[in-house]
């Protein structure tokens, strides 16, 4: 690849790019934007392996590219590459605290949520969401998922989208790697898991069973409320719950570190890591 020089922010090549802080890409024919890196390989393993997850172009800070040749050569040749300098990329961009590496990325059309469930493995973890609102916990919840062998993220559609850049960056790219879904309620997609077999658990400080004490199951859940309030309590009672034990004053964990906790557990017990 050769790298096109950018020295008009209105140059249309790099339109994708522009103001990305105050665009919400997400929801626009699937378009995202990677930044860094690790997101960057990351985007060219989504890439090569025809995930339904395709790089369009990359715009590099230009010292930064000698330091990304080898990821840039794991892209198909036809990929665009810019490059422009520190002022220009700026003002592309619309802040300066994007590590001098983004990209945009196109989600082509991804299989529903009838579809993933319906294919999972016969022993399958997977982490399912209702609710979660803040970005920062959808990404780390992610990389969760990828660390401890989950086959899907299924939420409801409340939740947010994980495509939003802040999400895949704080995910270290696992939102390109781990398949997921998001539509219907929350009730439906306990429905849907229950048909197929699936042992559900919502995770609460109120849960009956302790984390410790949940039994093999070659298809399980772990199921996560929002922030705040987590799972209301019509949920909780229609599937079984557990809690993780911990010292007294203090309300709950943050729901990205209960879910890491509770996959851990869960993933050595099943064998899954």
């Amino acid at each position: 690849m050769i790298p096109l020089r950018i020295d008009d922010p209105a140059d249309p090549r790099i339109a994708g790019f522009v103001s990305i802080k105050e665009r919400d890409l997400t929801g626009r024919h699937g378009r995202f934007i990677a930044e860094g890196t690790v997101v960057l390989r990351m985007l060219a393993a989504a890439h090569r392996a025809g995930r339904g997850i395709e790089a369009e172009a990359i715009l590099l800070l230009e010292n930064r590219v000698d330091g990304v040749s080898g990821i840039l050569a794991e892209f198909p040749a036809d990929i665009p590459v810019y490059v422009a300098s520190a002022p220009v990329f700026d003002a592309i961009a619309g802040f300066n605290m994007h590590r001098g590496v983004l990209a945009l990325g196109k989600r082509q059309s991804a299989p529903g949520l009838d579809a993933l469930a319906g294919n999972l493995p016969e022993k399958s973890l997977v982490l399912a969401a209702c609710g979660i609102s803040n970005h920062d916990n959808m990404g780390s919840m992610f990389r969760n998922a990828a660390a401890f062998g989950v086959d899907a993220v299924l939420m409801d559609e409340t939740s947010c989208d994980p495509m939003y850049r802040k999400a895949i960056r704080v995910s270290v790219g696992s939102v390109l790697s781990v398949p997921f879904a998001r539509e219907g309620s929350v009730t439906a997609l306990i429905g849907l898991l229950q048909a197929e077999g699936f042992a559900i658990w919502g995770l609460s400080p109120r849960g009956q069973t302790d984390l410790d004490n949940i039994p093999p199951s070659p298809r399980t859940v772990l199921l996560a409320g929002t922030e705040g309030e987590g799972l209301p309590e019509n949920i909780m009672a229609s599937i079984q719950t557990a809690r993780i034990r911990q010292r007294p004053g203090l309300d709950s964990l943050n729901v990205a570190t209960a879910t890491g906790i509770a996959l851990h557990q869960v993933a050595m017990i099943n064998g899954f890591i």
